[in-house]
């Protein structure tokens, strides 16, 4: 009896040592919900239409192909993983890297690159800065290193040519397929965009593109990955279907985004840019990510082509993607803002102000200045490196800051109050800290929190949790807004970097509510699987 006792108590432990051993790997799977996407309803789609969508995946899946070239290379490096925990945490963040800190979480990996597979990991500065072609600057460039070991500019087009062929014959196969013109015009012309890195002409198609249910944005789009230079952009792809009726809902501020431009904080002079007159809305549920998109936390709107020609020209196009935003809401916003703030403010916490967040948010990524106005051309190339985190967080505040305002005007078809607009926008940046310091995205949201607790919007009460001042609230994000609405206006790049290193920082507060939040199981996002 004594033996069984004791081989019941080795096995006891080389169990709990197993699951230790797996518990690494699951503990950081773990701060990603998973969230199963349904095989989308097709009612009302034609059998071409079907066929088309299928096609969408397809190409998305090239995309994916390529981000891994840009992110790590070979993804094969990791099939022999044994923890299947450690291999889908792979999958996450599409490489030995976790996202949240730019760590190796896997033995074996040194530092991540800042300029991920963009650059030479040894170039310096000072080579890239004297490498003689203008075309360095492109976001759709290689830099890479000739045989005599300078470097040499090589274009997407041609590294990655294989998938781009193949992506591109998949589009034209779903043009052929197509019953609707635009689409048709559309699918052939980002072909040959994908061919020749040139996406003037396949972004304008896009925007005219706005009679069909379906919609596949595919491509070259965000920089967050070069954290280098904030140059190089990387393949990604969505595939959607429209909610029509929400569509239709939401076109009203389309119209109204002139008027929203003006009312914008701080000095007209900072926010005189124009939108294009082409600019829409569309309300759609996401039902395939790949690439960059699907990569570490989910994007939940998107507000496209960045290119400032188009913008100014033809406009841009907002996507929320209803599903996505609901289950982030459920799984990340809400549980954290119950264990963050107190009971006064939890009242606050509210699906509809989350929503309604994210529209004028992605709303005001087309809003404010695309140009500087000291003649230091894009604001994206006047501020370099910091532009990407200043427009993520201006985007956020100014968002906030319309919403409020719309709200209180009684503009906005949901049953919500300004403080829920309010309590729902810091709940959402205080969980949002835990994206850490690793990307853009992440020092946005680190920036926002640091100046509306250096303003005493927010505070820590006698019981530990925040209390919301939200009249300081109101102002700290018309004040936030209008400075940074300044900076990319003059494109003073000193003073962004000044700013971004004074407040993009992880306070001590921020670590306690990060451990709070791991101790309590919130998730920090949300990760896919796809019913069949």
């Amino acid at each position: 009896m004594k033996k069984l006792v004791i081989a019941l108590c080795f096995a006891s432990l080389l169990l709990v040592s197993c699951e230790q051993k797996r518990t690494k790997g699951g503990q950081l799977l773990a701060n990603y919900a998973l969230v199963t996407i349904p095989a989308p309803d097709l009612t009302g789609i034609t059998d071409n239409g079907k066929e088309v969508l299928n096609l969408y995946r397809f190409a998305a899946d090239q995309a994916d192909a390529i981000y891994w070239e840009q992110s790590f290379g070979s993804k094969a490096v990791f099939e022999d993983l044994q923890d299947p925990a450690e291999k889908a945490f792979v999958e996450v963040n599409y490489g030995p890297w976790n996202r949240i800190d730019d760590q190796a979480f896997l033995e074996g990996f040194g530092p991540k690159p800042a300029g991920a597979r963009f650059y030479p990991e040894d170039m310096t500065d000072e080579e890239f800065q004297a490498l003689d072609n203008p075309d360095k600057y492109s976001p759709y460039t290689l830099i890479r290193r000739a045989n005599d070991g300078s470097l040499k500019v090589e274009w997407y087009h041609d590294a990655y040519q294989e998938q781009l062929k193949k992506m591109a014959d998949i589009l034209r196969a779903a043009a052929d397929i197509t019953i609707k013109e635009s689409v048709r015009t559309y699918l052939l012309k980002k072909a040959d965009a994908l061919l020749s890195d040139d996406y003037y002409e396949s972004d304008k198609a896009w925007l005219e593109m706005t009679d069909s249910k379906m919609d596949l944005v595919i491509g070259p789009n965000e920089t967050i990955d070069d954290e280098r230079y904030g140059i190089k952009a990387s393949y990604g792809a969505y595939v959607l279907l429209k909610n029509l009726e929400r569509t239709a809902s939401l076109q009203s501020l389309t119209a109204r985004l002139p008027e929203l431009q003006a009312s914008l904080p701080g000095d007209a002079i900072y926010h005189s840019f124009v939108p294009g007159a082409e600019s829409n809305i569309f309300s759609c549920d996401a039902i395939y990510y790949g690439g960059y998109t699907n990569a570490g936390y989910k994007v939940i709107a998107i507000n496209f082509p960045y290119d400032s020609r188009v913008q100014e020209e033809f406009g841009t196009r907002t996507i929320l993607f209803d599903n996505i935003i609901r289950e982030k809401f459920n799984r990340t916003v809400f549980p954290a803002g119950m264990i963050l703030f107190e009971g006064a403010d939890c009242a606050h916490l509210d699906a509809n102000a989350f929503y309604w967040n994210i529209v004028f948010r992605e709303v005001a990524k087309g809003l404010g200045v695309k140009e500087t106005i000291t003649g230091k051309g894009t604001v994206a190339a006047a501020l370099g490196n910091e532009a990407l985190t200043l427009e993520k967080a201006k985007s956020n505040v100014l968002g906030a800051y319309l919403c409020a305002r719309e709200v209180e005007a009684h503009r906005v078809d949901a049953l919500i109050m300004k403080q829920d607009v309010l309590a729902t926008f810091v709940a959402n940046i205080i969980r949002s800290t835990r994206f850490g310091f690793g990307d853009a995205t992440g020092r946005a949201n680190l920036l926002i929190y640091n100046y509306l607790s250096e303003q005493g919007a927010i505070s820590r009460k006698a019981s530990g949790k925040y209390g919301i001042d939200y009249a300081l609230t109101e102002q700290a994000i018309a004040d936030l807004g209008a400075h940074i609405l300044k900076l990319q206006a003059m494109g003073d790049r000193e003073a962004a970097t000044e700013f971004v290193n004074k407040y993009a920082v992880v306070a001590s507060a921020i670590k306690a509510d990060i451990v709070n939040l791991e101790l309590e199981k919130i998730p920090v996002d949300i990760r896919f699987t796809y019913e069949k």
